[in-house]
């Protein structure tokens, strides 16, 4: 299992877990995916990515997509269809109608793994699979298509004169996007008179559709057409600026925000997650050599080591904490203070310090007597304070609540639970 940051929609940095996920496919084949969830705690909700005709589960939009639901508490499943990427099979006579039967597979392998996909994202002809395919997932709670075409033999458009010769000869090699593909009869005849407008009219689940106005590989029209096809509820974003392949710099990330923005209502809230209470805080070993999983009774948040000293730098250390926690209580001591004397204090500002690191220190923490020897602390108020105010507000600071309580008859008392 790896591990990886995701920028989410939020702009906030999360962690989430990525895990290879194999799969039968319906023609006993194997299929190779990915899935994505977050690293801690349980997913609340499933999804399932269909990657677009040209592309794989490696895709920008499937991976940004993935690890956007991911960071909101929600597993994701991103694979590649019969004969493409990592997965088994032929992909010349794996036509539309086999992607269909491919998303079906890795429903039933999500539900079997406890994860029943609720949520269904399909980019370009994945979008298109994903409305085809949703009357025989039963689990599927809304659909989201992103630069879909409308009719799904669009795909024969890029083929040129090779559509000829695959009728003539069974076969043929076509490219797209300078790549050579193998295209067989059997593709075309998947692709062609598929009932799209009929399965949207019977789709009866929340549809999300998304289109680049400028879109020059699939029409925006297309867009129109399946808008006015399905029934509500129903959404359409435009994606300003991007390209199909959703390849311009934020166009992905910009996506993947909307997708988990809008899908957070039609899927299953995050249950409470039982908090300690207030006034207590629990660590607990949150993976890799050095990550703790810190839980307030309202917050929650990683602590780590630097990766000079073997961590992945994946929060702050057990000294910045500590520095953190006493140049916070020192500031809001202040404040707090001029605010009750009614004091022309603006801002404060606090730099804290020490002289020995962490990991240095526990080499001998077995050791009695040993200890952090000086904490330096260096406090700049703004704001038009007298000469005697300022002086007040410095003493003040020695009286904050932790800085009493570092430098109290302090007593640690440690017992085993369980």
């Amino acid at each position: 299992m790896n591990r990886k940051r995701a920028d989410n929609a939020g702009g906030r940095t999360e962690m989430i877990a990525t895990e290879t996920f194999t799969f039968e496919g319906r023609a006993g084949q194997r299929l190779d995916g990915r899935l994505e969830r977050p690293l801690y705690g349980q997913p609340h909700a499933a999804a399932l990515f269909a990657h677009c005709f040209t592309c794989t589960k490696q895709s920008r939009a499937a991976t940004r997509i993935a690890a956007a639901l991911a960071a909101q508490g929600i597993a994701v499943l991103r694979f590649d269809f019969t004969g493409q990427g990592g997965s088994e099979g032929d992909f010349a006579n794996a036509g539309f109608t086999a992607n269909i039967d491919d998303l079906v597979a890795a429903a039933d392998a999500l539900e079997a793994a406890g994860l029943p996909p609720k949520l269904l994202v399909g980019h370009s002809l994945g979008g298109a699979a994903v409305i085809a395919a949703a009357g025989r997932i039963a689990s599927a709670a809304a659909v989201a298509t992103i630069g879909a075409p409308f009719d799904t033999s669009h795909v024969f458009g890029h083929f040129g004169d090779a559509v000829d010769a695959i009728e003539r000869d069974g076969e043929a090699e076509v490219q797209i996007a300078g790549r050579p593909f193998r295209i067989a009869r059997d593709f075309l005849e998947q692709g062609r008179n598929q009932p799209q407008a009929e399965r949207l009219g019977s789709l009866d689940l929340p549809l999300l559709v998304m289109h680049a106005p400028d879109d020059d590989t699939v029409s925006v029209h297309d867009a129109g057409e399946i808008f006015r096809a399905a029934k509500h509820p129903k959404s359409f974003v435009a994606l300003d600026g991007a390209d199909h392949l959703l390849t311009e710099p934020g166009a992905a990330s910009y996506a993947a925000g909307i997708v988990a923005a809008w899908a957070s209502r039609y899927l299953p809230a995050p249950e409470p997650e039982e908090v300690a209470l207030s006034g207590t805080v629990e660590v607990e070993t949150a993976g890799g050599k050095f990550a703790q999983f810190v839980r307030t009774s309202t917050h929650q948040f990683i602590a780590d080591e630097p990766v000079s000293y073997g961590g992945r730098d994946d929060g702050p250390t057990p000294y910045d904490l500590l520095l953190a926690s006493l140049g916070t209580c020192t500031s809001m001591t202040i404040q707090m203070y001029a605010e009750r004397k009614k004091w022309p204090l603006e801002s404060v500002r606090i730099e804290l310090e020490h002289s020995r690191d962490h990991q240095q220190d526990c080499v001998d923490c077995d050791k009695d007597g040993t200890q952090i020897q000086a904490l330096d602390r260096a406090i700049e108020l703004t704001g038009d304070l007298t000469s005697e105010q300022r002086e007040k507000l410095m003493e003040i600071a020695d009286r904050c609540p932790v800085h009493r309580t570092l430098e109290g008859d302090l007593h640690i008392h440690t017992t085993s639970i369980g």
